[in-house]
């Protein structure tokens, strides 16, 4: 007798999202204000001033930009707008605060591209481990997206799921 091999996981009527299909493709940097506070801790506005004046900002050009402060110092708002405008043009993205504060934006903006009603009542399996750096925003972002939408989702690879969530 010959044995027949049933593919299971083709069967079962998921479907796989990856998001590393969806990564933000693009250089990213971050302006740390704490480089050009006065002893690491305050911002004399001439000197900060001089700094925006001199500064590369084309070093910048088509990048993925955040600006923050690392130091545990008080920086004035119109410090930071002020990095804003000399970016404003020249890089892709603009945020405030940390790298991590920075991809969650990203992926943001890239998950709402993405045609999810086309997932509803669908079980959904969302790819895990890769090749490229997928951050636990993009995951929490793309639940967020399908939760009200799909019929079930799933981490993982098809042949080993951890339930995420499964509608009621």
């Amino acid at each position: 007798m010959d044995e027949v091999f049933v593919n299971k996981v083709a069967n079962s009527g998921l479907i796989t999202l990856n998001l590393e299909d969806h990564f933000p493709v693009g250089e990213r940097k971050f302006i740390d204000i704490k480089e050009v506070l006065f002893m690491g801790m305050v911002l004399k506005e001439k000197d900060f001033r001089d700094w925006v004046k001199n500064h590369d900002w084309l070093a910048y050009q088509n990048a993925f930009v955040a600006i923050g402060c690392s130091a545990d110092a008080i920086v004035p708002t119109w410090a930071y707008m002020l990095i804003a405008s000399k970016l404003s043009g020249i890089a892709r993205e603009i945020v405030f605060g940390d790298l991590q504060a920075l991809e969650a934006v990203l992926w943001r903006n890239a998950l709402q591209t993405l045609d999810v009603e086309s997932f509803r009542d669908q079980k959904m399996v969302i790819k895990g481990c890769g090749d490229l750096p997928v951050t636990a925003a993009a995951y929490a972002e793309i639940t967020r997206l399908l939760t009200p939408l799909a019929k079930s989702i799933m981490y993982g690879e098809p042949c080993s799921t951890v339930p995420v969530y499964k509608a009621k």
